[in-house]
C-alpha cells in the first residue's frame, strides 16, 4: 500500500474529474490543516469522498532550511505545510500539481505525483482502464481547473496511446 502527503491541486482536480478513486489504493493520505481548508473552499466534496483514507494533520515548525526553500520556490502555506510533514515522514509520496513545489520536493529528495500521473498510475495499478484515463486526460481542460498546456497534454495522450496499445493494456 502506498503513503502519501496532499497539496489542493491533485485533490480538487480529481473532484472535478470524478475520478478521486484513483487515490483509493494509498492506505495514508496526509492533509495539512492548510490545505484542507483550500480544498473545502473549492471543492468541499474532496474532503467527504467514501473509501478515501485521508487524515488532516498540524504541521510540525518549520525548519530554517525549508523557509530558505519556500521562499526560493515562492511556495504557498498548503505547500510549505506539507513539505514539513514530509521531513517527519520522507518515504511518503507528495502529490501536487504544483510546479515549484515539485522541484522543491525533488532538493529534498522526496518523490511526488501530479493528477496526472495519479490518472496514469491508475492504470498500472490496475484500477482504471487506459481507455477511461485517455478519456479523462483528453477532458481535463473542459472539465477541470488543472492548467496545462495543450500541446503538453496532446503529447502525453499520444505516448500513452503508443505505450497501451504495444503493451495491450
Amino acid at each position: 500500500m502506498s503513503k502519501a502527503v496532499l497539496d489542493a491541486g491533485p485533490l480538487i482536480h480529481l473532484a472535478e474529474l470524478k475520478a478521486l478513486d484513483v487515490l483509493y489504493d494509498f492506505d495514508t493520505l496526509l492533509l495539512p490543516e492548510t490545505v484542507g481548508k483550500e480544498v473545502a473552499k473549492y471543492q468541499r466534496s474532496a474532503l467527504k469522498y467514501p473509501n478515501l483514507k485521508l487524515s488532516q494533520v498540524r504541521a510540525p515548525g518549520i525548519s530554517t532550511d525549508l523557509i530558505i526553500l519556500a521562499q526560493a520556490f515562492s511556495l504557498d502555506q498548503g505547500e510549505i505545510e506539507a513539505l514539513a510533514i514530509l521531513e517527519l515522514y520522507p518515504g511518503f509520496l507528495f502529490l501536487t500539481d504544483d510546479a515549484a513545489a515539485r522541484l522543491a520536493a525533488a532538493q529534498r529528495g522526496y518523490s511526488s505525483h501530479g493528477t496526472i500521473g495519479l490518472l496514469i498510475r491508475s492504470v498500472r495499478v490496475r484500477r482504471r482502464t487506459p481507455d477511461s484515463v485517455l478519456k479523462l486526460l483528453k477532458d481535463i481542460s473542459r472539465h477541470s481547473t488543472l492548467h496545462i498546456r495543450p500541446a503538453l497534454m496532446t503529447e502525453i495522450v499520444q505516448r500513452l496511446e503508443k505505450e497501451w496499445a504495444k503493451s495491450g493494456d
